[in-house]
This record gives C-alpha cells, structure tokens and sequence, in this order.
C-alpha cells in the first residue's frame, strides 16, 4: 500500500487453468452438447477443422492436446509488445506537480546542514509551518491528507532516495528495476509488475543514483558508467547511466529482508525439505566446504546467510565481497569490500587480492559472496591448507556445470597448471555443491544437494544426497514436486563424525 492510499502496479497474478505436459488424463463425456455440433473425439486430429465433428462432442477444451499448446504459443506471440509507463495520473500526479513548486522555495528557508542531522519525523515536524507559509505564498490550499502526503514526498526527496523510498518500503516488494525515468518495474511474490511511482525527469533519476554511490564511497558518471553499490540495510544496487544505458540511468536493487531468514524458515516455505535443512545445518556447523550454486536472482546469498548462521560464534569469520551483502549474527565477523579504481585507473583492489591477503589474516572460515575469475584457485587453495569451512556462490545451473566453471575459472586466469591438477585440487578441496533455483511460478527452491567424493581418472566424481523432482503444475500455476532423499551414505560422514554429528547426518540422508 502506497503512502496516498493506492496498491501501486497493477495485479501479477499467474493465468490459471493451465494444464502440465506430460501427464495423461482420464477421458471424459457427457458435458453440455454445443449447438451447432454433437461431438467428442477421442483422438483429436491435427486439423479439426477440416473433419466432421464425432459423436459425444463436449464443449470442454481438450485438456492436452497439441492444438492447445500450439494456441498458447500464438496467444503469446500475438501479446501486446507496448512498453509500460510508470507514470502516475491523478492525485499523485497533482502532488508532484505542487511538490515541484514547493521544494525551490522551501529550499530557500532550510540550512542543508542542519537538515541533515535531523530524523525524518523531526525534519517533517520542522517542514510543517514552513511548508504552510509556501503553500500560502503560492495562493494554494490543501486538506490534511494531501498536506500529509506533500510533505512526505519533500521529505523522501531531501534525506531519502525520492520516489524510490515507497517502494523500499514495502516489505512484500523483492526487486526494484528503473528502466529510465519512464519507467519502473517491482517483483512482487516472484512475478514482475509495473510501479506506479514517477521521476521528474533523467537528470533527477541521475541525482538519486550518485545519492546511493556516493553514499558508500562510489561514483557514477559518464566516465564511470558502472557501479556496485548497497543501501543502509545490506540491499544490493547496481547502477548504469548513458551512454551505456539508452533508455537513461537505469538502477536495479535486490531488497534483503530486515528478518534474518534461516535454514527452517527456508524449510517452512517449502523452500527445502526438513531432511534437507538437517543436512545443511550440519554441514555449517562440521565446517563443510560449500559452494552455493544457481542463476541470476534464485537465492544464493540468502541461503548463504542461512548456512552462516551455523558457524560456532568462537571461530573468526572473513567476508569477502565486491558490494558488502551478507550480514554474519557472529561475534567475530570483519566484512572485506573491494575497491574500483580511481579517476587515473590505479588503486584497485580485486578480489584475489582480498583473499590474498585474508590468508595473513589469521581466518578460521573465509567467504566470498562470488566467485567468477581467478580469485577461484586461492579460494581452493584457502580450503585446502586449514581453513575448513569456507564457503562460495557461483553462477550455474547445475552441480556439474558448477564444477566445470571452477575448473574453467582457475585455467582462465595466469596460473599455470595442469588441467588434472585443477580437477584434482577441486575434488580434494570441496565437499558439497548445493543448487538452488528460481522456478517459473516465482518459487525459489534448493533442487539438488550433491556431494563431491574425488577423483576417477581424469573425471571428478559426485553422488547425489538430495534432490527436487517435479511432478505437476496447479491450476494457478503454481509447480507441484516432492524433494527426494536418495538414501545414499554421505561421504563427509567422517568429517561429521569429528563434531559427533555422524549419526543425525545418516539419518536426515538415508
């Protein structure tokens, strides 16, 4: 709910009734008889238009039948390719358009400095009067409501992020993208919908982007269209201005939820199964090496946060990142953030030089929010000489694929070794992939829990513990499976035996 009243974007919900391919249904007979035919075919052709119709026609539509995929596949193709705006009418047009009157002169009366110390609710209690004595310079009269929401939209515009400050606010929103002033798309519960909120124009958009960059010591110009950043609460912004982006500044944030999300949580959402959740718990707190695998979006650095929270609060934990995410509940957690370089091209700090370094740093776990280039190989080598534990994400969409991208990253970088070697390293070094997906009807799901045993020749050798295997689709789209347990013996047994986790591990497996 918006702050004038009004659910912004219109609804997302998923087209009900569509059926699943593959699952073979009853014949049935006997519904209302169309009126210009009497039909039913129990093999409907290909063509049903050039035969006649058969006895026992219903007026139900064949529930599997290729003419109904094929119509499907028009109804796509056929859609409306017209881009969405975002812009408002109405009430809150009207508000913007008094607020773009307002704010020069309340400027005028207002020490920036001053400003900047106060809370927003003691600077709305400041703005009130002066805000009157504008509004009645301007001949213009409010009632209370649209004098509430005048000065909230002056308040987001001078300490918050403007228009983009309702939407952090709403707490059932998980993605904001900015496509130019124009428009603005949200994820709510997995679908995209359009926002109904409005820039001014480019140059203010522009504005709100060097607020977020310049607020964790990054910049964004036209020098440097390219930006990492994150909000006060840990939330992920990345930023992209023209000439790059041709349809203007562009600004994506990935929202993280201000509840911590833990591993049975995940499970009570059907995320996982319980089995699974006590699989993982233990492979956090037996110091398991772990890469998180999956795409753009699926959950990785929250199941990332989830897995941390098993770390014993004794054990000295080292974060590294590009852009500061994950938030550790340890005692002894120092988060590490790289550093782009300046105006000049020099001074910066790459991953690999973080980890690096972290190895001097006397380090109990080591965790990267991402791997994707050479810094893979010191990550393996942190895993391999006692720093048990670590743990990584990683682009992929599947436990091998992940293992070929690690073998690929290490073999792009300057490093000179055998493929073999790498492979090997690889197996000796890690102990469980963990895949997790962002399923069609928006559902985030842990799909596979595969373990790495070794090596059988030139091959790196895994068995699987878990895994999702879907089943069906509702009527409301929603994806129907079950997790299975593959009732294998782990082969990090040993490792669990260490910390007398042995015999909860068998049986969450078996």
């Amino acid at each position: 709910m918006s702050a004038f009243g009004r659910r912004g974007g219109p609804g997302g919900s998923p087209v009900g009734g569509r059926p699943s391919f593959g699952v073979a249904r009853p014949m049935q007979g006997g519904g209302k008889p169309q009126p210009e035919s009497e039909g039913g075919e129990q093999f409907p052709p290909i063509e049903s238009a050039d035969l006649p119709p058969l006895p026992g026609d219903s007026d139900d539509p064949p529930q599997r039948s290729g003419n109904d995929a094929m119509s499907r596949l028009a109804e796509r193709q056929a859609a409306s390719g017209d881009p969405g705006n975002s812009r408002v009418e109405g009430f809150e047009s009207s508000i913007h358009r008094i607020k773009e009157q307002v704010l020069p002169r309340l400027l005028e009366r207002v020490d920036p400095e001053a400003a900047a110390t106060l809370s927003k609710d003691e600077l709305a209690e400041e703005f009130r009067p002066i805000i009157h004595e504008v509004l009645a310079e301007l001949k213009l009269t409010l009632n209370r409501r649209e004098q509430f929401a005048l000065e909230k939209v002056l308040v987001d515009e001078l300490l918050g992020l403007g228009p983009l400050e309702e939407l952090l606010s709403d707490a059932a929103i998980s993605d904001i993208m900015v496509n130019g002033p124009d428009q603005t798309f949200v994820e709510r519960k997995g679908k995209l919908e359009l926002a109904n909120i409005q820039f001014r124009d480019e140059e203010h958009l522009f504005q709100i982007a060097q607020r977020i960059c310049n607020s964790v010591g990054r910049r964004v110009d036209q020098t440097t269209p390219l930006a990492d950043a994150r909000l006060k609460d840990g939330s992920r912004v990345n930023v992209i201005v023209p000439p790059l982006s041709l349809k203007g500044t562009a600004i994506s944030i990935r929202k993280f939820s201000a509840k911590p999300i833990t591993l049975d949580m995940m499970a009570g959402f059907g995320s996982m199964s319980q089995k699974m959740a006590t699989a993982l718990k233990i492979a956090g707190a037996c110091r398991f090496n772990v890469v998180i695998s999956g795409g753009t979006g699926s959950g990785k650095t929250t199941m990332l946060n989830a897995l941390s929270k098993m770390i014993d609060p004794g054990e000295r934990v080292l974060t590294i990142e590009d852009a500061a995410e994950l938030r550790l509940q340890q005692p002894h957690w120092l988060p590490l953030e790289t550093r782009p370089p300046n105006l000049e091209g020099v001074g910066e700090i790459t991953i690999r030089d973080l980890v690096k370094n972290a190895l001097r740093m006397r380090p109990d776990r080591i965790i990267l929010g991402e791997i994707r280039g050479s810094e893979c190989f010191d990550l393996l080598a942190a895993m391999n000489t006692g720093h048990d534990g670590s743990m990584a994400t990683l682009h992929s969409n599947s436990p091998r694929e992940c293992l070929a991208r690690m073998e690929n990253m290490v073999m792009m970088s300057d490093i000179k070794v055998p493929k073999e070697a790498i492979s090997r390293q690889i197996a000796d070094s890690l102990d469980l992939i963990i895949q997790v997906k962002r399923l069609r009807d928006g559902s985030r799901r842990v799909t596979n829990i595969t373990e790495v045993i070794g090596m059988e020749g030139p091959v790196i050798v895994t068995q699987e513990l878990f895994k999702f295997e879907y089943m069906d689709e509702s009527a409301d789209g929603k994806i129907i499976g079950e997790y299975q347990s593959m009732g294998l013996r782990p082969y990090t047994l040993d490792k669990a035996k260490q910390f007398g986790f042995d015999q909860a591990l068998l049986e969450a497996c078996l």
